[in-house]
This record gives structure tokens, C-alpha cells and sequence, in this order.
């Protein structure tokens, strides 16, 4: 093959390599559902709702939170179509290795890894920050006192707390996806008792006059009054905040080959997960701003201060228990999916073949996740909070972005890339030109409108294109537009994330193309022999097949399907 044939190179399943996974198929589709409900239902309930609900949104965060749960549904629609389609480990880096290439494959799943480890110490370091705060701050102001770092860029302290959570659900983790799943469950569990216990109880305290409050009553700096005391675009700016509250039920794609069934149970799973996320969120948001009025809710404790308003101190300690355990399972989810994407990754060659090594006892890859645990901790005990949340979502928009195209390029025999093209000239005069927007500057409507109509043009070409008609245990409903709504979104938060963030995604795509580049494009497509030799991977002819073609060479029927990882590269 010629060099750009190479980067174009595409997995196709067939249905004549079925087999074995190496790894243990064991998940049920109640631990899929918890999973996906554990890995998302996090700080976004403990603290996202009082930080929005008080200086960005009032009382409009529960439609804040509804608005990012349908922007959220859009991409986990997608992702559910592709978990029918593709019962693989790899999520995003396997569907977009089937449908778009080796080099945007390796793109996304680089980019994985890079949301998945810094999620994982973000994660251990709220944990630990929450933990430091039930106990007086004695953690922080012993290892502040006593082990100081005065380095710029680095957390304050080292925060061993952190490093040792993380290491022991790496221990965890490596000891099977079985006992992973049972910690899991387990603690999601607790933390929907208190999801239950907080909307219950708070139903006797509500105050409906609480939102609908005048100006009078609003102190200086509160907006005015009301449901959107802060306008619509305050309720829209909640809403941006609050996808991210959202992010983590991708990690039940990375499970395609570890789950009983998986081409039905996977998208139950996410769309499950999704809408009782959507409740819990929304539930909890409006009990929160019905008990009190929202200039005074606690941005960083907002459950605890109202109950203890409401005279319910011992309430302070059952969320002080639901709030750890959402953490411990979002720190769960976090690390579950690194090791599936890593063992995908390695078992394909694009980057060191060792990652995806599985172990012959406990069918795991060990070496994958215990590197990728040890590193995590490590980033969780030296950088702080606030620098590890602003590098985390470029790698989940882009990985949403993807997945959203590969939806289009599988069900339609088209090009899916100028709808992109107007999309993100659309998002860029949003984000880049909206003072002039506002104030009516006329080129600025008409440039705006000129996007608006080529996306909607090209809509229009794709839906008179042939569509697949591949049967599918799930397809997304209400193609293509669902589908560019998705990758609206996704870009539109993409470009407004700061300079900073774009300059260390630079670094680290620099690294992942060394390796790539370096490594991974030879032996990508190579046969290897040996105790993998069941993942191993054969070259293929490099005749560019059409989505039709691929869709066909692709597992769709709706019984069990269980692959041994042998591909064929395209």
C-alpha cells in the first residue's frame, strides 16, 4: 500500500470470523445500566447544580439540565447504533476504525486516552477534596504544612489520598470485570437511595413562590427575579455547563466484548442510563431550587446547606454518603473504559502491542491497566482540579463528534464531510462574532444565515441518498438530523474551550503521532503470531469499499455475537 492508503485503511468484521473473545463476557444488562448511571451521575449532582443554579442560570438549571440531556441523548443515540452494530471493545476508536480510517481511528482512540486518564484523576482528586472536607481540611493542611510543592502549573500538595483510591480500583479493575461490576453496582446503588431520599423528602419543603420571585426580592448581582432571573442565555449557558455533567455513559461502549449479548443489551443500556440520569438531574435541580431561593444556595454544597435550612441536619450526612459514593463510582467509570480502549488499540497495533495483552487468569489486560492506573494516580496526586477539568473535554467532544459522522457515512452512500464544514463555520460565527450578532450587524445575519441554509441544504442531499437497509436490534431515529444536531453541539463547545486547552491538545497529539507514525502504521494490518494470534490482523486489498459494501461485511444480526478480534483491514 501507498503511504495515504495506509492512513485510510479500514476494519471490517465478517461474518465468517466469529470465535472467542480473550475477554470475560459476563455483564448483564443490570450492570451495563448501573454502569452507565455511576460513571455519569457524579459531581454534576453535588455541585454542578449549585454553582449553575445560583450565579448562571436561578431556578431555569432544571432546564438547563433537560437541554443538555437532550444534546447529550443525540450523541448516546448514536453511540447506541454503533454498539448494535460493532459488539467490540474500543467504543469511538472501533466505530471510527470501521468507517471513516486507521489515522482518524487512532486520532480518537489517542484522544481517548487522554480524556479517560485525565478523568480518572479528576475524579480521585474531587473525591479527595470532598473527603478533606468532611474531616476539617486536616488532609490538605497536613500535606500543605508538611510537603509543599511551590511549582507552577502543580497542585499545592501532593495529594497522596488520591494516588491511593486510585491504585486500589486499579487493583480492583485488574482483578476482573466481575468484581469491578459488583463495587459498581453496589455503590450506584446508595447513591440512588439518597437521589430518592432528597426528592422525597423535599417534596414537603417546597416553595413554588421560589420561582417566581420579583426584583425587589433578588439582592444586587442576581439578575432579576423569576424562573430566568439571568435571561434565556443563562439558561443556555447552564446548559453548556451542564453536558459535561453528562459525559461518562460512552464507558458502556467500551464493554462490546465483556457483555452477555451485547448488540442488544448495550444500547438498552445507554439509553436507560441516559434518561434515569435525565430524571435525577432535572428531580434533584428542582426540589433544590423549590426549597430555596437560588442567590442563596451553596455552590459547593447545595443538598447539605438546604436541608440543614429546612431544620433536617441529619440529612447532611446520608448526601455526605450518596456524594462519596457517586464519586467512587464515577471514579469507577472512569477508569473502566481506559484498559478496553488501550487492549483495542494494542491488539490492532497502531500503538505498543503489549497494552492489549490479556491475562490468562483474571481476563484482563493487566499491564494496560495497571500503567494506566499508576499514571492516572500520579496526575491525580500532583496537578489540581480546576487544570485537570480543562483538559478533559476536547477528547470527548471530538470522540462524539465522530461517532456522530460515522452514524451518516454507514447509513447513507454520501460524502458527510460538507455539512461538517458549514456546521463549524456556523459555530464559528456564534462563538467568534456574537457581539456583532446581538447587536444586528448585518453581513454577520447574513453570513449566519448562509451557514444555516448550507447545513440544511445538505440535510436535505443526504436524506434523498439510498440508505442502508441493514436490520439492527437499534437504529438512530430522525437520521441525518439527529445526527449533525450531535456534531453541532459537540463543535460548538469544542471552539469555545481556551487557547490553553488547544495548545496541550497540540503536545499531546504531537506524542501520539511520534508513536503512530513511528510505530504503529507498520505494524497496524500485520499478522502476529503467538499467544495473540487469535487478535491478530490480515491485509486486505486496498479497493475502497462503499458504505453500503461495508455495512454488509459488518455482524448485524440481532443474536449473540462473540469475535475473537480477527479484522480484516481494508
Amino acid at each position: 500500500m501507498s503511504f495515504l492508503q495506509r492512513l485510510a485503511r479500514r476494519k471490517v468484521l465478517t461474518e465468517e470470523e466469529k470465535g472467542a473473545t480473550d475477554l470475560d463476557r459476563c455483564l448483564s444488562l443490570f450492570d451495563l445500566i448501573l454502569l452507565g448511571i455511576g460513571s455519569t451521575l457524579g459531581a454534576g449532582l453535588y455541585v454542578v447544580i449549585g454553582q449553575v443554579g445560583k450565579d448562571v442560570a436561578g431556578p431555569a438549571v432544571t432546564l438547563s439540565f433537560f437541554v443538555a440531556a437532550i444534546t447529550s441523548a443525540f450523541a448516546g443515540l448514536c453511540y447506541a447504533e454503533f454498539a448494535a452494530r460493532i459488539p467490540r471493545a474500543g467504543s469511538a476508536y472501533v466505530y471510527s476504525y470501521v468507517t471513516v480510517g486507521e489515522l482518524v481511528a487512532f486520532i480518537i482512540g489517542w484522544n481517548l486516552i487522554l480524556e479517560y486518564v485525565i478523568g480518572t484523576a479528576s475524579v480521585a482528586r474531587a473525591a479527595s477534596s470532598y473527603f478533606d472536607n468532611l474531616i476539617g481540611n486536616r488532609m490538605s493542611d497536613f500535606f500543605k504544612s508538611h510537603m509543599p510543592m511551590h511549582v507552577d502549573q502543580l497542585s499545592e500538595y501532593p495529594d497522596i489520598f488520591a494516588l491511593a483510591i486510585t491504585l486500589i480500583l486499579t487493583g480492583l479493575l485488574i482483578a476482573g470485570v466481575k468484581e469491578s461490576a459488583r463495587f459498581n453496582n453496589f455503590f450506584t446503588c446508595v447513591n440512588l437511595l439518597v437521589v430518592l431520599y432528597v426528592t422525597i423528602c423535599g417534596l414537603f419543603k417546597l416553595n413554588t413562590h421560589n420561582w417566581s420571585l420579583s426584583q425587589e426580592e433578588v439582592p444586587v448581582g442576581y439578575g432579576k427575579g423569576g424562573f430566568m432571573p439571568y435571561g434565556f442565555s443563562g439558561a443556555m449557558a447552564g446548559a453548556a455547563t451542564c453536558f459535561y455533567a453528562f459525559v461518562g455513559f460512552d464507558c458502556v461502549a467500551t464493554t462490546g466484548e465483556e457483555t452477555k449479548n451485547p448488540q442488544k443489551t448495550t444500547p438498552i443500556a445507554i439509553v436507560v442510563s441516559l434518561f434515569v440520569i435525565c430524571l435525577a438531574y432535572c428531580g434533584v435541580s428542582a426540589i433544590v431550587t423549590l426549597m430555596c431561593p437560588y442567590y442563596l444556595l451553596d455552590p459547593n454544597a447545595a443538598l447539605p446547606a438546604i436541608f440543614e435550612r429546612a431544620g433536617w441536619g441529619v440529612a447532611r450526612y446520608l448526601v455526605a454518603i450518596g456524594a462519596l459514593s457517586a464519586l467512587l463510582t464515577s471514579l469507577m467509570g472512569a477508569m473502566f473504559p481506559l484498559p478496553r480502549i488501550l487492549y483495542a488499540m494494542g491488539t490492532d497495533g497502531v500503538i505498543f502491542r503489549f497494552l492489549g495483552a490479556i491475562h490468562p487468569r483474571f481476563h484482563t489486560p493487566v499491564l494496560g491497566t495497571a500503567l494506566s492506573g499508576i499514571f492516572a494516580g500520579v496526575m491525580a496526586m500532583v496537578f489540581s482540579l480546576k487544570q485537570l477539568v480543562e483538559m478533559m473535554s476536547i477528547g470527548t467532544l471530538l470522540a462524539y463528534t465522530l461517532v456522530s459522522v460515522s452514524v451518516l457515512l454507514l447509513r447513507y452512500e454520501t460524502d458527510a464531510s460538507l455539512p461538517v464544514v458549514f456546521v463549524t463555520g456556523e459555530c464559528l460565527v456564534l462563538i467568534k462574532l456574537f457581539d456583532t450578532l446581538e447587536t444586528h450587524g448585518v453581513w454577520v445575519v447574513v453570513l449566519a444565515c448562509v451557514m444555516g441554509l448550507g447545513i440544511l441544504i445538505c440535510c436535505v442531499i443526504i436524506v434523498r441518498q439510498p440508505q442502508s437497509q441493514a436490520k439492527l436490534s437499534f437504529k438512530v431515529p430522525l437520521v441525518p438530523w439527529i445526527p449533525i444536531l450531535s456534531v453541532l453541539v459537540n463543535i460548538y463547545l469544542m471552539l469555545k474551550l481556551s487557547t490553553l486547552t488547544w495548545a496541550r491538545f497540540g503536545v499531546w497529539m504531537f506524542i501520539g503521532f511520534l508513536i503512530y507514525f513511528g510505530y504503529g502504521i507498520r505494524q497496524a494490518g500485520t499478522v502476529v503470531d503467538g499467544p495473540d494470534s487469535d487478535n491478530s490482523a490480515t491485509v486486505r486489498d486496498d479497493r475502497p469499499a462503499s458504505p453500503m459494501e461495508t455495512d454488509r461485511l459488518l455482524p448485524h444480526s440481532t443474536a449473540t455475537r462473540e469475535l475473537d478480534g480477527k479484522y480484516m483491514i481494508q
